[in-house]
């Protein structure tokens, strides 16, 4: 029995030092380390809402059934580390005591939720006793502080993603950057765009390996999403960049570098593997005659070309090597809107194109404003 009790105990140390540790690594330590509590709380309630989401079918009921993802996830995390403490505390006190194990989880919950005042096996505490007083209020004070840390870095990721909306259509896709500011004479935007996006990719890299649980944090419109986004910022730099090279702005090759070094950084925490030094003639998955097709609507749409299109395609293959395999893995880990150029999702959806506004800028043919 003595040996029986020497194990419990060692088994509570054991759990608790692990709770502890995930505790730590989640929400404590800013390295953007592993947690394997939040991948797998994140796989299986994932898979839950999916399926739950198949019946009805279609990219619309898988974003409505994963806006709950999150949330999920959040309360599955506090759900998880007070139980195992709670265990933890049962195994300590079955081991250390005489305690049978129904009065040890008890004692075990009381001190741990009631900071021991629902105790009533005895008048002096242990030194077990608490710990586990100390733990369930710290806890839930670090899941709490933990919160406006998230919602601060959704709320800037956000921001930006809302504005890009009018710039590169919804859902975003890089060629049709291109092509409206060309249709609205804005091209002198876009280095101020590339600017505000490098700095958005930075803050995206730090927040999103730091907390992967912002990776379901959903836009609050079904076809935004900040992958797609990031996404179509980099095609349309690369595509600026393979066109034009002389006129290109330098803050092209920045956004860039910027954007994909953020997914590296995500992906490196959630241990997606990826080439961190790709051959530029290495295969791509977007096809020649996409690119085509795409240039050939930018080119109608006004966007000057310094460089010809079949010239232009190495270079833009050369960029996009660098981002295309860890962007498509991310825009499927994320679920984001099936949008142009972002690679195949889990569930069955069509490709939506972005939708660009009717021009309602006055013709020739329309009568002239009346006198003021």
């Amino acid at each position: 029995m003595g040996a029986m009790r020497l194990i419990h105990t060692v088994l509570g140390a054991l759990l608790l030092l692990l709770v502890v540790g995930s505790i730590l690594r989640t929400l404590v330590v800013p390295r953007g380390l592993y947690s394997s509590l939040v991948n797998r709380l994140w796989a299986v309630l994932r898979a839950v809402l999916r399926l739950s989401a198949a019946p009805i079918g279609g990219y619309r009921a898988q974003d409505r059934a994963l806006t709950w993802l999150a949330p999920l996830v959040l309360l599955g995390m506090l759900t998880v580390w007070l139980s195992g403490m709670l265990l933890a505390y049962t195994l300590l006190l079955h081991g250390t005591s005489e305690f049978s194990w129904t009065i040890a989880i008890r004692e075990a919950g009381s001190s741990l939720f009631t900071l021991g005042f629902a105790s009533g096996e005895r008048l002096q505490l242990s030194a077990i006793d608490f710990m586990a007083a100390a733990s369930g209020p710290l806890v839930i004070a670090l899941q709490i502080s933990y919160l406006p840390t998230l919602y601060a870095a959704y709320q800037r990721r956000e921001t930006e993603v809302t504005l890009l909306q009018s710039r590169a259509g919804e859902p975003a896709w890089g060629p049709e950057l291109l092509a409206r500011q060309s249709l609205v004479d804005t091209e002198t935007a876009l280095p101020q765009l590339y600017r505000d996006w490098e700095r958005l990719a930075a803050d995206i890299g730090e927040s999103h390996s730091n907390y992967p649980v912002l990776l379901s944090f959903r836009s609050p419109q079904p076809n935004r999403s900040w992958v797609v986004g990031l996404i179509a910022v980099m095609d349309a730099a690369a595509l600026h960049l393979a066109l034009c090279p002389r006129s290109a702005p330098p803050e092209a090759r920045l956004v860039l570098r910027a954007g994909f070094t953020a997914m590296r950084d995500i992906a490196t925490s959630l241990r997606i593997d990826f080439d961190p030094d790709p051959d530029p003639s290495v295969p791509i998955r977007l096809s020649y005659a996409e690119y085509l097709g795409a240039v050939a609507m930018i080119s109608a749409a006004g966007f000057p070309r310094e460089r010809p299109v079949e010239d232009a395609w190495p270079h833009f293959h050369g960029w996009r090597v660098n981002y295309e395999a860890v962007a498509y893995e991310l825009a499927r880990r994320s679920d984001a809107v099936p949008a142009l150029w972002t690679g195949p999702r889990d569930f069955r959806a069509a490709v939506i194109p972005p939708a660009r506004p009717t021009d309602r800028r006055p013709g020739p043919s329309q009568p002239p404003l009346p006198p003021v």
